[in-house]
């Protein structure tokens, strides 16, 4: 049984999470908060993932007795999702919760599954001395990596190729998820603050949102970090609007969204140059794309048919993902992976898990990346990856 009611404005939705693994999405101060598990499901790895977490999402959900006075996208049963980048990779994962505030233009709602009653919300608990390690390559080793990854692309095996790398973090006291999320969507508010099954961070790519038949997607590629003053900031984004190695990757990441979207909707629209995304530790080249749906696609047919784009791949995508396997040294997990959540209706937001970390007690392991092409400098490439780090590390040191 399923009851979704209005509510009054219920105030900081995050503020409402108990501590053990919550859930979220939130941006602006308006989306998701939740907590426990009505129901949830291993996502088995393959090429038709998503096929059947769309038939899994069908049967869960079309069982449910529903009782919404709300009815808007993200009322009734929500499940959160959390995809591996690598489609071969376990642990992707779907989780209806049990009980879930949400808040969207002027309307608030509560949904509860069976009976339930709200826990105690105890205070948010530091982490303490935060330390970290290398992940799978050192620094040095990394910038090597991309210097491989520079030869391939002039020797003419492909365009572009997205390197990831990782580090470690050791915590003098337990992490609490709650703290990194309030920390993340005070900082980054533009950006889509998420927790899913482990997987926190605050992502400023949207990979998809489905409304009816209306669907919106937001390329990022080519980034620049923000400059030390008002007068450095506005070069670095003029520098980044004229550069010539960003504008094809961000060319490159338009195209691969087209081609994915095209065969899946009645109309499209690309717009024909980016604009800057002014995030607090970065500056993006940004091109939003919107369209119609062509009646019986799902949400997920979408996210399946763009994963990955060439903003965390590379094109063409077959060859920069066996380059990714070759020179990375490490199992990426969701990072870069789907992240988000669909409603019994449908509709649902899903964004690209940038920014972002895997937390577990007193540990977690960040990721950040970078586009590599024909003339990028692995240093200039090891300072944007340090760059996005910074977005994770002040979530956990404050």
């Amino acid at each position: 049984m399923v009851r979704t009611v209005p509510i009054a404005d219920p105030g900081d939705l995050l503020a409402r999470l108990p501590e053990p693994a919550p859930y979220a999405w939130i941006r602006h101060g308006e989306g998701m908060a939740a907590w426990g598990e009505a129901a949830r499901a291993a996502v088995p790895p393959g090429a038709d993932r998503f096929a059947w977490a769309r038939d899994w999402l069908g049967h869960v959900l079309g069982e449910a007795d529903i009782d919404d006075e709300v009815r808007t996208p993200g009322t009734g049963p929500v499940a959160f999702g959390s995809f591996t980048f690598d489609p071969d990779s376990p642990g992707s994962v779907l989780v209806v919760p049990k009980i879930l505030f949400g808040r969207r233009g002027g309307r608030a709602w509560l949904t509860t599954i069976g009976d339930t009653s709200l826990d105690v919300v105890s205070p948010l608990r530091d982490p303490g001395t935060i330390l970290y390690g290398d992940g799978g390559l050192t620094a040095p080793e990394w910038t090597h990596a991309v210097a491989r990854a520079v030869e391939r692309i002039r020797a003419g095996e492909l365009e572009k190729v997205v390197l990831a790398r990782d580090l470690e973090v050791f915590a003098e006291h337990p992490i609490d998820v709650r703290l990194l999320l309030t920390r993340l969507a005070r900082r980054y508010p533009e950006c889509y603050t998420f927790s899913c099954a482990g997987l926190v961070g605050a992502t400023p790519e949207l990979l998809v949102r489905h409304t009816g038949e209306a669907i919106e997607s937001l390329v990022l590629a080519g980034t620049i970090a923000r400059g030390a003053s008002p007068a450095d900031d506005t070069a670095r984004g003029a520098a980044l609007l004229a550069s010539d190695k960003d504008r094809h990757e961000h060319a490159c990441a338009v195209e691969s969204v087209r081609d994915a979207l095209a065969p899946l909707c009645k109309e499209l629209t690309v717009p024909h140059r980016p604009e800057l995304l002014v995030l607090p530790n970065v500056q993006h080249l940004a091109s939003p794309v919107s369209g119609r749906l062509s009646e019986g696609a799902s949400v997920l047919d979408v996210v399946a048919a763009m994963h990955p784009t060439a903003a965390v791949g590379g094109t063409p995508t077959a060859t920069a993902l066996t380059l990714i396997r070759e020179l990375e040294g490490m199992d990426r997990a969701g990072y870069a992976g789907p992240v988000g959540w669909i409603d019994a209706r449908g509709d649902g937001e899903w964004g690209i898990a940038l920014r972002c970390g895997r937390v577990g007690g007193d540990r977690a392991r960040l990721f950040a990346g970078a586009g590599i092409m024909a003339d990028s400098v692995p240093s200039a490439e090891l300072a944007e990856a340090q760059a996005k780090f910074r977005v994770m590390q002040y979530a956990l040191e404050g």
